[in-house]
């Protein structure tokens, strides 16, 4: 008879109050890893929490191959996108958006008050970033 399976360390908790303080360790860039997949079969998975402080920005840049999901938790942000951020949308609370490899893109926070909290899941966990110098459209195209 096959032994049962010990499932006692099946399943990890990551506890808000460590995220938090990881997102505001001094180099940190409002990032912090939640869950890095490296050598658990899913190796190329990177999942985290991304905390945009009030009126702040990405700057424009892109992840290169891989692709990115991001999940508002809480507040509203702007997305440009584009060789010139010629597109944007908004989105809030509970909105994903889904970003193609090599799109250049940008996250603005529309408030000057309140940081804008996401999950993001991309799919390596290289941390590829393309800072990009792109010189933004004074118009853009309203994306629903």
């Amino acid at each position: 008879m096959a032994e049962p399976m010990q499932w006692r360390d099946g399943v990890t908790v990551v506890r808000a109050k460590a995220v938090n303080a990881r997102l505001r360790e001094p180099g940190s860039m409002g990032r912090a890893t939640v869950f890095d997949f490296a050598g658990t079969g899913s190796e190329h998975t990177w999942i985290g929490r991304v905390s945009l402080r009030p009126s702040g920005n990405t700057g424009a840049h892109h992840h290169g191959r891989h692709e990115v999901m991001v999940y508002v938790i809480a507040g509203c942000t702007e997305i440009r996108w584009g060789d010139q951020l010629q597109f944007a949308t908004e989105v809030a609370t509970g909105d994903l958006a889904y970003f193609a490899p090599s799109v250049p893109h940008q996250e603005r926070n529309l408030s000057d008050s309140e940081s804008v909290e996401f999950l993001v899941v991309r799919s390596d966990n290289e941390r590829i970033v393309v800072p990009l110098d792109v010189a933004a459209a004074e118009h853009f195209e309203r994306v629903a």
